[in-house]
């Protein structure tokens, strides 16, 4: 047998893994918060838990637009560096920002008003009154999340992923301890501690307070790092909003935020679906898609770190190369998910009990880990698979795949299942497990085409049009 490409792929996979691992532990940083918020307010109640499940899977039902819009700059930023084209990359960054405060003051308004929808859309009063006090408080951290993203796209195509995990380790202990305080309140702590004794508790108001301060605590920490960075060469007017970039990052961007909203989007519809099931399925359907979420960063940083790669590959008219390291992301992506379907599937009752103490949402969620223990590793393989074609410029098949697979495939069947035949909030999942396989299949078969022929760098080919 030939074993001529073990090599290749022994050294790509060591490249990629470098580059990936700072990543992922710092994308997991991201789930982490939420997972620390859902145990903490887990404690407080079923009601509390399922307004914080409710208000942040709907911020992220808005904010995961913006978010998309923003890494419509990791394309043209990865490309740059691989051109050796490093005032571009810094000018891009900048872009960055503005679009960051654009994009942020337009998704406030639906930010907004969205609470006042909740209860004639049937979800309980407390709960619905909860999640609109979690997403208003949501709401002023929005801008610090697209900022956060922005400077993300330039350190890690810059290959300096440290400060991004340092910004995630930094949120994380901070928002524990905030988490703590402003959940339960701080009549418990010792009279050295002053005024914090009289803060009341705020239940599900004070998890996403405490994660609006981490994110801009994050946002900051980049900036630092980007700042302590100069360049080697005079670059005047590189702060000045540029139109033609500035449309480009969005024409890249856009396609990437409808993806991620229609990804996003189905799993808000599930949460509203369990929602009218009653609040303990809610719950149940939190605590699930909170261990799915923190096991999927694994794939987001492992695809966030083969975007980079193909990026530079695409940028130094390298094709060959683009392939070898998309392909390697995917089987990284692959194999990393595997030991988290192997961890749902065999330890579903210890997770569970880690987020709740209340044996009806215990019995509820425990289905809810098996369901997700099959298809972690369809949800690994499209979350890579968005990574590495968005490297190649390439974010208008990941839309169309994510709006087919998920609306044509998942939610039709999880609605069958669920209210269809009777079978609940485990049938609701069932359904997302078919939309993410079609999906998954969809993008690997589409990177595998375009990497057979010479890819252009984004800068390179003819506008749309």
């Amino acid at each position: 047998m030939d074993a001529r490409p073990r090599p290749w792929l022994r050294e790509e996979l060591s490249s990629l893994g470098r580059l990936a691992l700072p990543i992922a532990l710092a994308q997991a940083g991201q789930s982490l918060m939420g997972l620390v918020d859902t145990a903490v307010v887990g404690r407080a109640g079923a009601v509390p838990l399922a307004a914080t499940a409710l208000g942040n899977s709907l911020f992220f039902f808005v904010a995961v637009a913006g978010m998309g819009l923003m890494m419509g700059l990791d394309p043209l930023v990865s490309q740059a560096f691989g051109a050796g084209d490093r005032v571009r990359a810094r000018r891009l960054l900048w872009q960055g920002v503005w679009l960051a405060f654009a994009v942020g003051a337009l998704l406030a308004l639906p930010m907004t008003f969205l609470p006042f929808l909740l209860e004639p859309a049937g979800i309980e009063p407390e709960v619905a009154a909860g999640a609109g006090r979690y997403l208003w408080l949501r709401l002023p951290g929005l801008p610090f999340l697209l900022l956060f993203m922005a400077g993300r796209s330039y350190l890690q195509s810059a290959g300096r992923p440290r400060p991004i995990l340092a910004a995630a380790v930094a949120a994380n202990v901070a928002n524990f301890l905030l988490d703590l305080l402003l959940v339960f309140g701080g009549a418990a702590l010792p009279s050295w501690t002053g005024p914090l004794r009289h803060l009341p508790a705020l239940g599900a108001a004070g998890a996403a307070l405490a994660t609006t301060l981490c994110t801009a605590l994050q946002a900051g920490i980049l900036a630092l790092a980007v700042s302590a960075e100069p360049l080697d060469v005079p670059a005047p007017g590189l702060r000045r909003p540029v139109r033609a970039d500035l449309l480009g990052a969005a024409r890249l961007g856009l396609p990437v935020g409808l993806h991620m909203a229609a990804e996003v989007g189905v799993f808000a519809l599930v949460g509203i679906l369990a929602g009218r099931l009653g609040r303990v399925p809610l719950a149940a359907h939190q605590i699930a898609l909170t261990y799915g979420s923190f096991s999927f960063n694994a794939a987001v940083g492992i695809g966030n770190a083969g975007s980079v790669r193909v990026g530079w590959a695409v940028g130094a008219h390298d094709t060959p190369r683009a392939r070898r390291s998309g392909l390697a992301a995917f089987l990284a992506g692959a194999g990393f998910m595997s030991f988290w379907a192997l961890l749902f599937l065999v330890l579903p009752w210890p997770l569970v009990r880690a987020m709740t103490d209340q044996p009806e949402v215990l019995a509820a969620a425990v289905p809810l880990m098996r369901v997700a223990a099959v298809f972690q590793i369809s949800d690994g393989v499209q979350g890579v698979g968005a990574g590495v074609l968005r490297g190649a410029g390439d974010t208008r098949f990941a839309f169309a795949a994510n709006v087919l697979g998920h609306y044509g495939v998942g939610l039709p069947v999880a609605i069958a299942l669920g209210f269809g035949l009777g079978e609940g909030i485990t049938a609701l999942w069932w359904g997302l497990c078919a939309g993410l396989t079609a999906v998954a299949v969809g993008l690997f078969g589409r990177f595998v085409r375009i990497s057979s022929r010479a890819i252009a760098p984004v800068h390179a080919r003819a506008p749309p049009g």
